[in-house]
């Protein structure tokens, strides 16, 4: 089992910035995914951002230029630098790992991210 632990999220106003952090613990392999999905009230999960054990990232759309997605392996930890936040961005965002030989997911619990003025 793999157990993740976020922190960082809050309240922001407009343009701020705000990071991410998503811990991992537990039977951790070594090739895996890595990322951040979000959900707004009323509207549909987006996935936002991915990091892969070979340091590929891609980041959705709507987010490019504003957030970046780093890892610290010593730490087991994978980030989500937010920059230029919008209202738009206000959601719980969830960590997940998955462990690319078995296909297992963790979740992490979800922490919300409001910005608001």
């Amino acid at each position: 089992q793999v157990q993740l632990v976020e922190s960082g999220g809050g309240l922001v106003q407009p343009g701020g910035s705000l990071r991410l952090s998503c811990a991992a613990s537990g039977s951790i392999n070594s090739i895996y995914v890595m990322g951040w999905y979000r959900q707004a009230p009323g509207k549909q999960r987006e996935l936002v951002a991915t990091i892969t054990s070979a340091d590929s990232t891609n980041l959705a759309d709507s987010v490019k230029g504003r957030f970046t997605i780093s890892r610290d392996n010593a730490k087991n930890t994978v980030y989500l630098q937010m920059n230029g936040l919008k209202p738009e961005d206000t959601a719980v965002y969830y960590c997940y790992r998955q462990n690319r030989i078995s296909g297992y997911v963790a979740w992490g619990q979800g922490t919300q991210v409001t910005v608001s003025s």
